[in-house]
């Protein structure tokens, strides 16, 4: 078993992180696995060193250790070019200058419309799909109708408590919740989707371990595995660490920073109790 823990550096990791990393971290050793760190700092404007340097703090506090070299996204770009490359080998993929004004003004048009069923995230109306344009600005858009076709029905297993067992999703679903999606820009080079894909691959991840809020990201993922010939992990989507309210904790959230709890004298075991995550896992592995 191989498993990961992947923060971005633009921002203090909180309780929600501290969750999912000791999860994946555990679940690992106990079956005498590796558990990798991976530095997602492909958006550079929003990265930051200091960051960086403290979710290294943050997880040696919390108990966890990983071997070094850390895998960085931003010393990946040709990787994710030859992925890209490979996909436009194939017909899949094509330049897109649409601005999001651009995509809202297509989308209140009634025969468009289409919403997607990601909350926010409003299915691409196809404007730029057979215009051929030359990548120069923009984004690289998946041409999904002709991928689906390459790679048909979409289906993996879940192995967390959150959606578990089989999840089968038809090309005719996929092409309407997800349209053609984003797989680079030029300011970035690439996009979560495709590199989170290439890097899970590079690094031989077995098992994913990620918040539930993931799970709708997951049959893109796999669509992109089956297109680029690579292994699809096992998936295991768990619960989310919640304020008071029930909202999602987020990085502004610096009140429930790791090293706030740190700073006011807690223990790395004050927080897995925090979370609930020894019970959680004793219950997972009885």
């Amino acid at each position: 078993m191989i498993t990961r823990f992947a923060p971005s550096p633009t921002g203090l990791l909180h309780l929600g992180h501290a969750y999912s990393a000791i999860t994946a971290f555990d679940m690992a050793e106990r079956v005498g696995g590796t558990f990798l760190l991976r530095i997602e700092d492909i958006d550079a404007a929003r990265c930051s060193d200091a960051f960086e340097q403290q979710i290294f703090t943050d997880l040696t506090w919390l108990g966890l250790n990983w071997p070094l070299p850390v895998m960085r996204q931003s010393e990946r770009r040709g990787a994710y070019e030859t992925a890209l490359n490979t996909l436009n080998n194939l017909g899949l993929i094509y330049a897109c200058t649409c601005t999001r004004a651009d995509i809202r003004a297509a989308l209140s048009a009634p025969q468009e419309g289409a919403k997607s069923s990601n909350p926010g995230a409003p299915v691409y109306p196809g404007t730029c799909r057979e215009l051929a344009r030359p990548f120069r600005g923009g984004a690289l858009r998946l041409n999904m109708k002709r991928a689906l076709a390459l790679a048909g029905c979409i289906e993996f297993t879940e192995y967390g408590d959150q959606h578990p067992g089989l999840t089968r999703i038809s090309p005719q679903t996929l092409l309407k919740t997800y349209g053609d999606i984003v797989l680079a820009r030029r300011d970035i080079g690439t996009s979560y989707h495709l590199s989170v894909c290439i890097d899970d691959a590079a690094q031989g991840i077995t098992d994913v371990v990620r918040g539930v809020d993931l799970f709708d990201s997951t049959p893109i993922h796999v669509l992109l595995q089956r297109l680029l010939e690579l292994a699809t992990p096992r998936y295991h989507h768990h619960g989310l660490i919640r304020d008071d309210h029930g909202k999602r904790l987020a990085k502004r959230d610096d009140a429930r920073a790791i090293s706030h709890y740190r700073n006011a004298g807690k223990s790395a075991d004050d927080i897995r109790e925090m979370v609930g995550i020894q019970a959680r896992l004793q219950h997972r592995f009885r």
